[in-house]
């Protein structure tokens, strides 16, 4: 079943979800390159992701909570010097809620989340 996954799988498959839908959206923008992907690089960002996920929480379902608590509580071994661990934590939280979703095939849900 997909709910029992290794949440850092899903979280590993989020994030490059996350990074396709941003860069989805970014697309209709008549910009040069290199502002598209700092733009992008700042909302899939692990602080921007931890907002986001701080954002959306209350409205997870019980089974995306219990994703979510999952993949915010597994073992890392490394946190990036751009954040603290905290927000590593709930940023990867909320990419195994987007892969989650988006592997069950409610792509509108992973969006949603996502952006």
């Amino acid at each position: 079943m997909l709910e029992q996954k290794n949440p850092l799988v899903l979280a590993f498959v989020g994030d490059a979800v996350q990074t396709l839908f941003v860069r989805e959206n970014l697309s209709s923008a008549d910009a040069k390159i290199a502002a598209l992907h700092k733009s992008a690089s700042q909302i899939v960002c692990a602080a921007a992701q931890a907002k986001r996920f701080d954002e959306i929480y209350t409205t997870l379902t019980d089974i995306e909570k219990d994703i979510a608590n999952r993949a915010r509580n597994a073992q890392h071994n490394t946190v990036p010097k751009s954040c603290t661990p905290g927000e590593y934590h709930k940023a990867t939280a909320l990419e195994a809620v987007i892969g989650y979703n988006y592997l069950s095939g409610n792509k509108e849900r992973a969006k949603e989340i996502s952006c």
